[in-house]
């Protein structure tokens, strides 16, 4: 793998060491090197050496690399060509990776950060409500996000659910998935990695710093937006764009790759004050400083094998289950596609009404007024949901409510009438 880039006649560049100790190298373009390691599974093994190695090269502050982007099991290279040459940027990335798997003492350092979690929070429900309302009611994840993490785990109950994800010691693998410092986490004992489907389709909604389960990974929402990850609960600000506080260490992203999340309860109340407190630096976050070594955490997964390999079965036993009951009940397909919005005859207006329509098509998410009702010019109608995007209609001018021929739910139009109004006479 020393071949000028005009020799190359592949992407892969240097492919070296076998199992978890392999390593790929692609092109990834002329200024990047995509490294994968190991096979493409969930082992923190594999995440443990990339973290290691990505050190490695920092600590080297080569001349010519701009950036180094982990992943689960990547690491993406920025470099200038020109200043460091692939066949130098592979041979150093050799060495180092000899020297991370040789090491018999790998340990990286690990803050142990103590989140608040507000267990079901009442801004979950609503994302679920809302969801029913505009997108899918029958989903199997419905009506109860913790009742289908039960089901599909084969947990008694659900305060089962709860002991788990707050005994778990959540390893944060990777950070900013899609929002503003996100972190994509895995607990380090895998009996308590519960496991989920992620919505489908997607919810339009979630609150920000909602805490979800998806596939295997936990994350928490840096922002508020859409989202697929089966909810928990909320907790405190991930991201803070306002001031300096100091449980950001001088960054305005709060965690860190290799902390590990630890949650505790608080009421949905209790919560609300955190978040106010905690971006003015008015809240204390717990953080533990600690270490974490991988030949300590290799002779944990093998002295609980047996007890993990049960746990895992019995999971992957539920999930199946779960998997065929969606194909008996029909909930195994979701045809997506947006259906034609219903097109009836419009009843004929009065002297003075006129027909507030909908300028774009989409599923009316709530009804703000109700037939009787006096408005003000400018005052909100109706709500739609559009490609994610909550879009108000308003009333052009004052007059009183005739008619809503619409409900909560409904799939829209463009240019369907959603309400009558008539117009105050001067």
């Amino acid at each position: 793998p020393t071949q000028s880039v005009g020799m190359i006649r592949s992407p892969v560049v240097l492919d070296i060491g076998q199992a978890d100790t392999r390593l790929v190298a692609r092109l990834a373009g002329d200024t990047h090197l995509l490294l994968e390691i190991g096979a493409p599974e969930l082992d923190l093994v594999l995440r443990f050496r990339a973290h290691a190695l990505m050190q490695a090269l920092e600590a080297q502050a080569l001349h010519g690399v701009i950036d180094l982007t982990p992943g689960i099991r990547s690491l993406q290279i920025h470099y200038q060509p020109e200043q460091l040459t692939l066949a130098d940027l592979l041979a150093l990335i050799t060495a180092e990776w000899h020297a991370v798997c040789a090491s018999q003492n790998l340990q990286v350092p690990s803050r142990i950060v103590h989140l608040p979690l507000s267990w079901d929070d009442p801004a979950c429900q609503l994302a679920i409500e809302k969801y029913m309302t505009t997108v899918r009611k029958d989903a199997p994840w419905c009506p109860s996000n913790l009742e289908f993490i039960r089901r599909i785990n084969d947990l008694a109950n659900l305060d089962e659910v709860r002991h788990t994800v707050f005994d778990a010691s959540y390893l944060v693998m990777g950070l900013g998935d899609v929002y503003l410092g996100a972190p994509v986490a895995t607990p380090l004992d895998p009996r308590h990695r519960l496991v989920t489907t992620k919505y489908n389709p997607a919810r339009t909604w979630t609150a920000e710093n909602s805490v979800g389960i998806g596939g295997a990974y936990l994350c928490v929402y840096g922002m508020e937006g859409p989202g697929g990850y089966q909810f928990v609960g909320r907790t405190l600000q991930m991201w803070n764009r306002y001031r300096e506080v100091a449980a950001f260490d001088g960054k305005p992203w709060l965690l860190r790759f290799f902390d590990q999340i630890r949650f505790y309860p608080v009421s949905a109340d209790e919560l609300v004050q955190i978040r106010r407190d905690f971006p003015l630096g008015r809240f204390e976050l717990n953080i533990e400083h600690s270490q974490l070594n991988l030949t300590d955490y290799q002779a944990f997964l093998a002295q609980e094998a047996e007890s993990i390999g049960a746990f895992r079965g019995q999971q992957q036993r539920a999930f199946n289950a779960e998997r065929e009951r969606w194909i008996a009940s029909g909930q195994a397909h979701f045809d997506s596609e947006e259906l034609a919005a219903p097109q009836g005859a419009d009843t004929p207006l009065q002297a003075n009404e006129y027909s507030i329509d909908s300028h774009i098509a989409g599923n009316l998410w709530q009804v703000q007024v109700s037939a009787g009702e006096r408005v003000a010019a400018g005052d909100v109608l109706v709500i739609l949901e559009s490609m994610k995007m909550e879009i108000p209609v308003v009333a052009p001018f004052a007059g009183t409510v005739r008619e809503i021929p619409v409900q909560p739910g409904s799939g829209i139009g463009a240019g369907q009438r959603v309400v009558v109004l008539e117009r105050d006479l001067q």
